[in-house]
């Protein structure tokens, strides 16, 4: 009996071990894919902050036609207003 429970007990032993390598390769599979997908967030995360520091530098450096148009087209309103009351 003395074999049969020294056999046990290496048995239990082994399956012991077995589960927790299972449990600890599970573990590290795990992590490998956390850090897959925060390297992942990482790299979008960079990609949009270069795109937008390249936006807000074009958008400094581009000047606005725009603005000087309405300037002018507001004097012309104007002006075409100052010649109606004047003829009266």
């Amino acid at each position: 009996m003395d074999k049969f429970s020294n056999l046990s007990s290496k048995m239990e032993e082994l399956v012991n071990a077995s589960r927790l390598n299972s449990l600890l390769t599970k573990k590290e599979e795990d992590e490998k894919k956390k850090n897959t997908i925060i390297w992942v967030l990482a790299i979008i995360g960079a990609i949009a902050a270069v795109a937008g520091i390249a936006f807000a530098v074009y958008k400094f450096f581009t000047p606005d036609y725009l603005e000087d148009f309405e300037e002018d087209f507001d004097d012309d309103f104007d002006y075409d207003f100052d010649d109606d009351e004047k003829e009266e």
